[in-house]
């Protein structure tokens, strides 16, 4: 029998990539000729050894993905894409958006998509400091920060906190543009070669399909990355985020991935790079 190869395979610790991986993780779904070690990291550590081109395949902020696309491509699976919801901007108190722009806004990385949307409603000269994404609510609560901007499960928890949310980016990219907000996504080396890059990118896909198939199952493995959460609200954390969108983008997604990145180029955020090729 011929050993399998081993490929790195990097996503943040929280609910949804958990799901996700499931039947991989847990070698419950035939990983075919492959076999994976899951990394387990923060968004913002897996786009900087992105840039690097360590890992095989990644989780990455859409954001990051111009200053990667030479060593990775996009996979058409394994998305997280908020529909009329998305990153928030939460405070003690509300604030408009004349307000937000003067204000002190903890973030979780320069190169995530949150960060990105929220320059995009903004501006570039906004006052921030960079914390871990599980540190931005105690850190706001305590005073450290005016504004707050929350990725991942704070979008359901920021309450606990006693903040109020502002804006939901996702809402507001929605109403400018009609279109979903697209912020996680997974890439694959390129240096694999065409043929690895879609076998493999096919596997992840039915790595999602086999967590949406034994749904109960799989949410209770994401649990153990679910910070004040119990079953009830991790099932909801994850069907915000693992849907038809994170089987394959479609043409809808692939026109809202598109239009992101155009617009991050057209504010002179990001350099151009559209329009974008999708493996799968």
């Amino acid at each position: 029998m011929a050993e399998k190869k081993k490929l790195r395979l990097g996503h943040s610790p929280d609910p949804d990539d958990a799901f996700m991986f499931y039947g991989l993780a847990t070698g419950k779904m035939d990983s075919g000729n492959y076999e994976f070690e899951h990394i387990l990291q923060d968004i913002q550590t897996l786009n900087v050894r992105a840039m690097k081109g360590e890992l095989e395949i990644t989780a990455i902020s859409l954001h990051a993905y111009p200053y990667v696309k030479d060593k990775y491509a996009l996979m058409a699976s394994g998305c997280s894409m908020g529909e009329d919801y998305g990153p928030m901007l939460v405070s003690k108190k509300p604030f408009t958006i004349e307000e937000l722009k003067t204000k002190r806004i903890a973030i979780p990385g320069t190169l995530t998509t949150a960060f990105l949307t929220m320059q995009l409603l903004l501006g570039k000269g906004v006052h921030t400091v960079v914390r871990p994404f599980d540190q931005i609510l105690e850190y706001v609560q305590a005073g450290h920060a005016d504004v707050g901007l929350i990725i991942h499960e704070g979008q359901l928890t920021y309450q606990n906190n006693g903040l109020v949310c502002c804006v939901d980016l996702g809402k507001w990219w929605k109403e400018k543009t009609g279109l979903p907000l697209p912020l996680g996504v997974n890439v694959i080396r390129r240096d694999m070669g065409s043929a690895a890059m879609q076998e493999v990118t096919g596997i992840l896909k039915r790595s999602i399909e086999f967590s949406l198939a034994h749904r109960t199952e799989a949410v209770r493995h994401a649990l153990q990355y679910a910070r004040d959460m119990n079953e009830k609200l991790a099932d909801e954390f994850v069907g915000m985020y693992v849907n038809h969108w994170t089987l394959d983008f479609g043409p809808e997604g692939r026109k809202a991935v598109n239009a992101i990145l155009d617009a991050g180029a057209k504010a002179q955020l990001i350099p151009p790079c559209t329009p974008v090729e999708f493996v799968g």
